[in-house]
């Protein structure tokens, strides 16, 4: 099997280059439709999926009406937490696009009301002694709960003290301190060379 070529690997950047949004070509509203179009594709999916758990549930016996997926602990947990984090991040986005639309208003409550007819559906179809509400409800909290943090390190310029304290902060300038260090050897290199040349001339 051969090695991708040059030209090949330029393909592929440029085909994914070619469908990023671009500023100077592309219009705010047309990507905020796109946006829209797809955080409701994937709230109708999760929310459906909540609501018909994967194998439906039990017809007859002590678990009538039980999620029949629940029998297998640790999957139905990523599940739902995974369906629930799916989702709360599709209403965070859609409340984000249309805030300051006409009849916003109405979308916040129509989303809220969703988020309850989701944690009511999923409250009746999943065993109580099987799951912990409590990590779905954190699940669901985190994109509103990372958005409000990130605008508060934006608003108090909080960016500067992040940085200081972050790893990565440390890692930046150890790698830059090197590049400098390598920079100067490198000169130091050249003006040997330089000597050596003018001695032998």
């Amino acid at each position: 099997m051969s090695r991708p070529t040059e030209a090949d690997t330029k393909r592929s950047a440029s085909w994914f280059t070619t469908f990023q949004y671009n500023e100077s070509t592309d219009k705010p509203g047309d990507a905020r439709n796109v946006l829209l179009v797809v955080v409701a594709l994937i709230a109708a999916v999760t929310f459906q999926a909540g609501v018909n758990p994967p194998g439906g549930v039990w017809q007859e016996g002590d678990h009538a009406g039980r999620a029949i997926y629940a029998s297998q602990q640790f999957a139905f947990y990523v599940f739902l937490i995974s369906n629930t984090l799916a989702l709360s991040s599709c209403i965070l986005v859609i409340t984000s696009l249309t805030y300051r639309f006409p009849f916003h208003f109405e979308i916040w409550v129509a989303t809220a009301s969703m988020m309850i007819t989701y944690a009511s559906a999923v409250f009746a179809v999943t065993p109580h002694e099987i799951v912990r509400f409590r990590y779905l409800l954190i699940a669901a909290s985190v994109p509103f709960l990372m958005r409000c943090l990130g605008y508060f390190i934006k608003k108090y310029r909080l960016g500067d003290f992040v940085k200081k304290h972050c790893l990565g902060y440390f890692f930046e300038k150890y790698r830059v301190v090197e590049s400098k260090s390598q920079v100067e050897s490198q000169e130091e290199g050249g003006e040997k060379n330089g000597q050596a040349g003018d001695e032998q001339v």
